[in-house]
């Protein structure tokens, strides 16, 4: 006779249909409790889903039902299940996304009545509603303050296009958990069309401005950095989180393994945007004569700071670019420097992103093809690399039209003869 399982186990039953299903009783996210059930196929595959829940249970992690409120269930995703599949950037704007405009118009739903037409119209009326009163509309406002339009005013601000996509992909794979636990059948974010974002020209520098902003940065201590940023389009967070161990200077050649990004107030070092992010790159000569000009001084630097030299916790031993003191530099603060780079060198303003743009443009006036682009920059697919970069791939357009007609070998009366025996 099987052994009975103690109070507050959970309890596993066969069903009349063959499969089995499994009771625990967990934790609401308002923190009362509720009875829970789990199916599946066989009694091993239905224990290890209950253990799974009990040890949620017992870690305080609140469980889903179907009958829940949207926002309810929106923090059970963000707090449970986001964390495990999610980079700790996506997962911070997905909780600012959801905590300012999706929780405040959707959450009191109930998650098995969320329909189409709600999402809908929550994405219309997202869209053409004002940022103020779309962060103000279900929070507490201090007293005798109020939403811009209520006084006959509006900010004018509107969430950007992209913005309304990423909203949507909230709903989308948050739905789409759901659906793996079987609380809903189909996931009405995936019905509704997802918006359309009209991509912004990129408006790259030109080689004079570049060897401007060069020449301007030439004095300064971060000079290889701003040099290998243009060289070879590395994102910020992937070039401040490089360590010497990274880089062959004999062999010319980097390797990207890991980035930094600022997490609220903490800088957080983890793996790159996508898995074709990490990638060796061969660097220019121009490269490798900064980069070793760079370990000299830094050496001298940490001579210099003796034991004011210490390194943020957490941060990789050896990183190549830091403050004057050993510690990560905030990506945030390369905006800063840029701008006064571009003041003091005489050319228009741009972000540090747009020098990886710029890395590309240049790369495509030299004729160097789309493929090799795309595994320099890292792209997941070429087609990203094609669609951003279509409207500067002219002259290589031009240059591949002329090497064909030099491949056939026609010249333009053999051209025009067989254009007559045609007609």
């Amino acid at each position: 006779m099987a052994k009975r399982r103690a109070n507050g186990e959970g309890t596993i039953t066969k069903r009349a249909d063959g499969r089995y299903h499994a009771a625990a009783y967990v934790f609401r996210p308002d923190g009362t409790r509720t009875r829970k059930f789990v199916y599946g196929k066989t009694r091993e595959e239905v224990a290890d889903k209950l253990t799974e829940m009990q040890e949620m249970t017992r870690q305080g992690i609140p469980a889903a039902s179907s009958t829940m409120a949207f926002g309810e269930y929106l923090t059970y995703w963000l707090a449970a299940i986001a964390p495990e599949r999610l980079k700790p950037s996506t997962l911070n704007s997905y909780e600012g996304l959801t905590r300012l405009y999706i929780r405040p118009a959707l959450g009191r739903k109930r998650l098995n009545r969320l329909s189409p037409a709600d999402v809908r119209t929550f994405l219309f009326n997202f869209k053409s509603a004002c940022l103020c009163c779309l962060r103000g509309a279900d929070t507490e406002r201090p007293k005798g303050k109020r939403m811009c339009c209520a006084v006959g005013r509006c900010c004018e601000r509107r969430p950007s296009a992209r913005t309304v996509q990423y909203v949507h992909a909230v709903l989308r794979s948050a739905l789409q958990q759901a659906i793996r636990e079987e609380l809903i059948a189909r996931n009405v974010a995936r019905i509704v069309e997802t918006p359309t974002v009209n991509r912004k020209e990129v408006r790259p520098l030109d080689a004079g401005e570049v060897k401007a902003l060069l020449k301007t940065a030439r004095p300064h201590r971060l000079y290889a950095l701003w040099l290998l940023l243009v060289s070879t389009g590395l994102r910020r967070g992937e070039a401040l989180a490089l360590t010497w161990s990274d880089v062959d200077l004999n062999a010319g050649t980097l390797r990207v393994r890991r980035n930094v990004q600022r997490i609220r107030r903490e800088l957080i070092f983890g793996t790159p945007k996508t898995t074709r992010s990490i990638r060796t790159i061969s660097l220019p000569r121009r490269c490798v004569q900064a980069l070793t000009e760079h370990r000299a001084a830094q050496e001298r630097e940490r001579a210099v700071a003796g034991p004011k030299w210490k390194p943020t916790e957490g941060q990789p031993a050896g990183l190549i670019f830091t403050t004057s003191t050993g510690r990560v530099i905030d990506p945030r603060g390369l905006n800063r420097m840029l701008t006064i780079l571009c003041r003091d060198a005489k050319v228009r303003r741009v972000r540090v992103h747009d020098l990886r743009h710029t890395c590309a443009s240049l790369l495509l006036a030299q004729g160097v093809d789309a493929r090799t682009i795309m595994e320099t920059l890292g792209h997941s697919t070429i087609t990203m690399t094609l669609d951003t970069y279509a409207h500067v791939m002219g002259p290589t357009l031009r240059a591949a039209a002329e090497q064909m007609d030099e491949a056939l070998g026609l010249d333009d009366d053999q051209s025009d003869s067989e254009d007559g025996r045609d007609t």
